[in-house]
């Protein structure tokens, strides 16, 4: 037996032998100094790969050496052991070591970001816990996880299905990788063979717009949050950006919603030029929410912002009276999110013909701190208020169900007088 000192200090028992006339190396355990100072251990209680004193040390390594002696092998009776005990386990508590393993910041770049870890977590407590928590590895089979996911597929949707799937598949790869001897069930299962999902992307035509927001108009949800919607797509801004808009950052004189670099994504500050049917719905806001500092506050408490999913469910319930409404064998129409309102936004202002720059400025697509990306905000402010009272005319326009060809080329034109002002 000797002691080999690792890099960072700390001391472990070993011992060599020969099996069969090849080497093997047993590692008994790590050394622990204050074990020897307490009272000492049961020696059947003792085993390879624990903390022990010297003395603990000593008593290992003889029992290694009657095995070899008996010709079996210490280290791969170790190993057997380690492999048996993993085994053992259910399912239940692999994927209770796994989410341990991923939250704990020791993993390194393995470990997982909170809001992963914590969605994997819900999905395993709703749709696995009950049906595998309690099974062992091996009684896992992939017809019956494939079962499961039809099942999860009906009743909850394909989203969960196919999250689930992909649970099992990584507890499944820990445990082996921890010595569990067992065929990953989840392999032989394909997401695509679960659910397949269309890219979300997607922008809207005039006439959608058009259907959209008559729509909007009857649908069951409150007169601001109606206005919101519209206000959103005003502005192009980002939902959070939204969200978690407060009135010290309108500026009314100059008719500017000014948003600080904190909130924003660029980490750069970001100046919205407002338009005339955008100050209106801020008038509006102002009149309803007088006493909150939020422009739209949530709906119980004036100094609690909106939901982040709250003009997400008005759009759908929009979407599902468009549906109720269509004709048997028409085509539905498809659903959309509110980050999609910004690329309709871009879409059909870079189809009117507006500069590329403009648009993307106003998209706060701008280089990350830089003094460039400051200098070109104020730059082309001007030119961007000009687009954006040409784009909310557009807009109303088109939910008028009129042309807005005249609209386009006078605004584009004024947008580009207003630039060589500045220049």
């Amino acid at each position: 037996m000797y002691v080999a000192v690792s890099p960072a200090g700390a001391l472990s028992f070993r011992y060599d032998y020969r099996m069969s006339g090849r080497r093997e190396t047993l590692t008994i355990g790590r050394y622990d100094p204050d074990i020897g100072a307490k009272r000492g251990r049961d020696p059947d209680d003792l085993d390879y790969g624990m903390s022990l004193s010297l003395a603990e040390a000593r008593l290992l390594l003889a029992r290694a050496r009657r095995l070899v002696e008996h010709g079996e092998s210490p280290s791969r009776a170790k190993v057997e052991k380690r492999t048996e005990a993993a085994d053992a386990l259910t399912f239940g508590a692999w994927a209770d070591k796994y989410f341990e393993f991923k939250a704990d910041p020791k993993s390194g770049g393995l470990q997982l970001a909170d809001s992963t870890l914590t969605m994997r977590k819900s999905t395993y407590r709703r749709a696995l816990s009950e049906p595998f928590g309690k099974q062992m590895l091996h009684e896992i089979s992939h017809q019956r996880l494939a079962a499961l996911c039809d099942k999860l597929k009906a009743e909850r949707g394909p989203a969960v299905a196919v999250h689930a799937r992909e649970i099992v598949l990584l507890v499944y790869r820990f445990a082996i990788s921890k010595g569990a001897d067992v065929s990953n069930p989840a392999e032989k299962i394909r997401p695509g063979d679960i659910a397949t999902f269309k890219p979300r992307d997607r922008c809207l035509g005039p006439g959608e717009l058009r259907t959209f927001f008559n729509a909007l108009d009857a649908t069951a949800t409150t007169p601001t949050l109606r206005l919101a919607v519209k206000f959103v797509l005003l502005t192009m801004v980002r939902k959070s950006e939204f969200t978690g808009a407060q009135w010290s950052e309108i500026d009314w004189e100059t008719e500017t919603w000014l948003i600080g670099k904190e909130r924003m994504k660029a980490d750069l500050p970001h100046a919205i030029p407002l338009s005339q049917q955008a100050l209106d719905i801020l008038t509006t806001f102002k009149t309803c929410f007088a006493s909150s500092t939020h422009l739209h506050p949530g709906r119980y408490e004036t100094e609690v912002p909106i939901s982040d999913a709250t003009l997400n469910r008005v759009i759908d319930a929009t979407i599902e009276r468009i549906n109720k409404s269509m004709p048997e064998g028409a085509e539905p129409f498809a659903a959309f999110s509110v980050h999609d309102l910004r690329r309709t936004a871009s879409s059909l202002l870079n189809e009117a013909g507006f500069d590329e720059r403009w648009i993307e400025m106003s998209l706060a697509h701008s280089r990350k701190n830089t003094i460039a990306g400051v200098y070109n905000h104020a730059q082309y402010l001007a030119p961007r208020r000009v687009m954006l009272q040409c784009w909310a005319d557009m807009l109303d326009a088109w939910i008028a169900g009129r042309s807005a060809d005249e609209i386009r080329i006078k605004g584009r034109r004024a947008a580009l007088d207003a630039e060589l002002e500045m220049a």
